[in-house]
């Protein structure tokens, strides 16, 4: 877990989990991230072997980010996280 630790770091492996996404998608799904944290974040994750980032030939140049093996080795341990949120919501509790 400590390789997808950080504020929004789930959030960005969670969104990847069902293929890759240009920057600016990841600003639409993940909306309550700030500009200034998301590539913090996305940087983070590239250094650490969870997402690769490939800059796509177009006009303007646009860069997309992927999952790794390594990263898509985390979407089970994700997963169940976010399915005992789900039972414990469906339960009522509230932090």
């Amino acid at each position: 877990m400590a390789v997808i630790a950080g504020t929004w770091a789930p959030n960005v492996v969670w969104c990847l989990r069902a293929g890759p996404r240009r920057f600016s998608e990841l600003m639409d799904v993940i909306s309550p991230v700030s500009g200034k944290v998301l590539p913090a974040r996305l940087r983070e994750l590239e250094q650490r072997g969870v997402i690769t980032r490939k800059v796509c030939d177009t006009s303007p140049p646009s860069v997309e980010y992927s999952l790794t093996e390594l990263g898509g080795g985390s979407i089970p341990a994700l997963d169940s996280i976010v399915k005992v949120g789900h039972n414990l919501k469906k339960r009522g509790y509230s932090a």
